[in-house]
């Protein structure tokens, strides 16, 4: 091939089919297209194909000539024969035409010049990261791609694109001039069509982020409004039904750890090894072992079942007689150091484990339901264990035995396919086809003796349509509640008997001190207390007094209430039953008669069950029972106490929710939600008020600062050292993930793991050292900067004492209980709109999706119910 041959331009036959009108390609911008825009510039082709061998462009040749003109040397082939072919001719006629062709010449080398310019800015944009618009022309405009990497392939770029690309950046286009071959020269095709297309279809597809495989089913799953659409004939719960069943845990691995009786190692076999590893787990200063009470109660019942395995799996029972002569620490040491060696996992072990759980979800955490996917909640299956209980239960301690597939009862659709029984040699208890419930599978553990379900999520449209019904509940008793509370007052007084009577203060006690209907328990469950089961040891009254007037100042009408409720929580509340007027006083003095001559064992309310209750209330309103008296009163209770839009003017929003969680704490407060607060919530708050006193000295030291400026001793201001301790917090970090990545041992892991502690101690150091020089400067600064963080430091101040509040006084309610269970939703969403609070700052992310149907509420919806409230 001759040198002229080499250098000249040809397009593609690929290329050219498809500039062809007659091609049929997708895309229409390819049909318009000029033969010589079938290759880009480098700014208009993606990354990957930047990195393929590109031929010599027209900077390049523009550049060769003129080191050839300066040096004397021949043009190349392709100038000489533009040259001649222009330069023919005789005479005056070929003078003049070599004057042309000299300013022609001149006028292109200023223009390669500009272009160098250019691609060199472009080279620039490149290796500064910005190649989105490359990634975005290459989505929009495939075809195009394609015909580029064809012409590449052969060798053949043009030089047209980048006064078009710079047209499109504002700039006025400039007259190139194209070298081609002769048999090859075409027309160069419009400058402005091709960019101009590209900027459309980039604002039509904007470039979206992808999103994961579990993202994608969660948009999908809301997608599907539930509330929308008509609802299934009563009593029917699903039409077709389809799930995976239950994951099991793996079976136990003997780690072969002797537990000590006497000094002395035991053999044990490893089903006992796994009961006696249970105990071993449990945290002795937890709150089953590490207070005295539970922790009687607990080894009782676990030693006794300890010692009856040994009984039926060992023909001796090795001497196990004495519960303090048994040492669990070699077992408890060894599983502090699985911990550590966990610790020290890799990113690579990670990963896989994050995978393993990934592949689980995938498989088990979805259902389908009438054509449509849902989130399955619980569906492992519960690990065997040491039923741990909450507050005093009697049966703590007690083994939670492994549950296998014959104990299971799957439910699904008739003609879904039954999922297989994941343990082999195993098989499902039985498979059914129930509809009018809502659950996917059931079994019934040892310990209570009662059912456990595996069931759809929170976020589900089971739960959704159960939690939607509820509040409408209680919204139709706001209705009627004037009615059922003149019934109940009418039969306090002396002309009803006794059960009515009892009834009647029942009711009172249930709809005016939001107390639990309470219910009978067996000797095996914990002795947790509601309104139908109050004792008389439950109840203080005060000392007798003549008529009327008090006696050693203890008010007539008050009465002390303790005892145990929901998960062994204390209610202790002083009632002072004359702050609710003449009813108030009647219901004191019915207490008082229903426990007279009774021992402090015996019921107060001798005459009444729940049972009882709620079918006198079913018959006062259709669904009505005790515990909807609950689910009014919490959120009739926070509607009236949240403020107005005019009581929050001006506010920020965290004092709006500062607000909000006041009137959350009077709704747990009436509903007895408490929590115990833990060593962690006091240490947090303990951090927080020494962050707090730490910016108040810090502030301090910045008016002085200012003072100081003002008279001009600028030297005696204290200024920022170098921060030492991150670097060495950072080589520490970067030597402990060193020795986690080079860790095979079981002896290495520990060792990287120790250094990792090591290295977030220095970590959280160095971090508090920068915390309390973060308000100096590192040199002298001037008033106007000193003044500007004064401000900052005042609003840090501001917003953290707001913080510390907050946390301060709902350290011992349980805010979120109320919200979960018995507002309604729709008060909350509906006054975030009003006063512009974003729901976030209210609802976690779990409560945002498990009150999606709850969102589309507008600013005015109030907990009103359907008809006119009745006076």
């Amino acid at each position: 091939m001759s040198e002229s041959e080499d250098e000249v331009p040809l397009v593609s036959l690929a290329a050219l089919k498809k500039a062809s009108p007659n091609s049929k390609s997708k895309q229409p911008n390819a049909v318009k297209r000029n033969v010589q825009d079938s290759s880009e510039d480098e700014d208009d082709i993606p990354v990957s194909n930047l990195a393929k061998k590109r031929p010599p462009s027209s900077k390049q040749a523009g550049a060769a000539a003129k080191k050839a003109r300066a040096s004397g040397t021949k043009k190349p082939a392709l100038a000489r024969g533009l040259s001649k072919g222009k330069a023919s001719g005789t005479g005056k006629g070929q003078k003049k035409t070599s004057t042309v062709g000299a300013k022609k010449r001149k006028k292109a080398e200023e223009e390669d010049e500009d272009e160098e310019d250019e691609d060199d800015d472009d080279r620039l944009q490149e290796s500064s990261g910005e190649d989105e618009e490359e990634e975005d022309e290459e989505e929009v405009d495939m075809s195009e791609s394609e015909e580029e990497e064809e012409s590449e392939e052969d060798g053949r770029v043009t030089k047209k694109k980048v006064s078009a690309k710079k047209k499109t950046k504002g700039a006025a286009p400039k007259k190139t001039t194209t070298k081609a071959a002769p048999k090859t020269k075409r027309k160069p095709a419009p400058k402005s069509k091709k960019p101009t297309v590209k900027k459309e279809a980039k604002e039509a597809l904007p470039k979206t982020a992808l999103s994961s495989k579990a993202v994608r089913i969660e948009q999908a799953m809301k997608a599907f409004k539930w509330w929308d659409q008509e609802p299934l004939p009563q009593g029917i719960q699903w039409r077709a039904l389809e799930h995976n069943g239950i994951f099991f845990p793996p079976d136990y691995v003997p780690h072969g750890v002797k537990m000590l009786y006497d000094g002395k190692e035991v053999e044990l076999p490893s089903d006992l090894e796994e009961v006696a590893t249970f105990f071993a787990s449990m945290p002795p200063d937890g709150p089953q072992l590490g207070h005295p009470d539970t922790r009687k109660i607990f080894v009782k019942n676990f030693f006794g079942q300890f010692k009856e395995m040994l009984k039926d799996k060992l023909e001796d029972d090795l001497g196990i007689k004495d519960f303090d002569k048994c040492d669990f620490s070699p077992i408890r040491a060894h599983l502090e150091t699985q911990k550590m060696i966990k610790k020290a996992a890799t990113v690579e072990e990670k990963a896989l484990v994050k995978a393993g759980k990934e592949e689980r979800q995938d498989h088990y955490g979805y259902a389908i339901v009438d054509g449509r996917i849902e989130k399955v909640g619980n569906f492992n299956m519960e690990p065997p264990g040491l039923f741990r209980g909450r507050g005093m239960h009697p049966l703590m301690g007690m083994i939670k035995e492994r549950c296998l597939p014959e104990n299971i009862i799957v439910n699904l659709g008739p003609d879904a396919r039954v999922p297989p029984c994941p343990l082999p040699g195993h098989a499902w208890d039985r498979v059914q086809h129930d509809n009018k419930v809502t659950w996917l599978a059931s079994w019934k553990e040892n310990v209570l003796n009662g059912v456990k379900y595996v069931m759809l999520a929170a976020s589900s449209s089971f739960k959704g349509k159960s939690d939607m019904e509820k509040y409408d509940k209680a919204a139709r008793l706001k209705q009627c509640i004037g009615r059922i509370r003149r019934d109940y007052e009418g039969n306090l007084g002396k002309k009803a008997d006794r059960e009515a009577k009892q009834i009647a203060t029942a009711m009172w006690i249930i709809d005016k001190l939001a107390l639990r209907v309470g219910g009978e328990k067996g000797e095996d469950e914990a002795d947790t207390v509601g309104c139908c089961s109050l004792r008389l040891e439950h109840l203080r009254f005060p000392p007798p007094v003549d008529d009327g007037g008090e006696s050693s100042g203890a008010k007539q009408y008050e009465i002390e209430l303790e005892f145990l409720g929901k998960d062994s929580m204390l209610f202790k509340q002083t009632i002072d039953f004359a702050s609710y007027g003449e009813n108030g006083k009647q219901v004191f003095k019915n207490l008082r008669h229903f426990v007279k001559d009774k021992k402090p064992d015996q019921d107060v309310f001798e005459m009444l069950t729940p049972s009882v209750l709620n079918a006198h209330l079913g018959s006062l309103m259709p669904g009505l029972s005790a515990k909807v008296f609950r689910t009014y009163n919490a959120s009739e209770t926070l509607q009236n106490e949240l403020p107005t839009v005019e009581d929050l003017a001006g506010m920020s929003v965290g004092d709006k929710v500062v607000a909000y969680n006041d009137a959350n704490r009077k709704v747990a407060i009436l509903c007895n939600h408490q929590r115990t607060v833990t060593k962690t919530m006091e240490t947090a708050l303990g951090n927080l008020q020494e962050r707090l006193q730490l910016l108040k000295d810090q502030k301090k030291e910045l008016l002085g600062q200012k003072e100081l400026l003002k008279s001009g001793k600028t030297n005696k201001i204290r200024t920022r050292k170098d921060d030492v301790l991150t670097d060495k917090a950072v080589k520490a970090m970067e030597k402990a993930e060193d020795l986690r990545k080079k860790a095979a041992t079981p002896e290495e892991k520990i060792k990287a793991s120790h250094a990792l502690d090591e290295a977030k101690e220095l970590k959280r150091q160095a971090q508090a050292a920068k915390a309390k020089d973060a308000h100096l400067f590192a040199r002298p600064p001037t008033k106007e900067q000193v003044d500007r963080k004064i401000e900052q430091w005042r609003e840090k101040i501001t917003k953290l004492e707001l913080d510390i509040r907050n946390k301060d006084e709902n350290k011992e309610v349980a805010l979120g209980t109320s919200k979960i269970n018995y507002m309604d939703p729709r008060i909350s969403v509906a006054w975030c709109k009003r006063v512009e609070v974003p729901i976030e700052r209210i609802f976690a992310k779990t409560l945002r999706d498990k009150f999606v149907w709850a969102m589309g509420v507008p600013p005015s919806w109030r907990f009103e119910g359907t008809s006119k409230p009745e006076m």
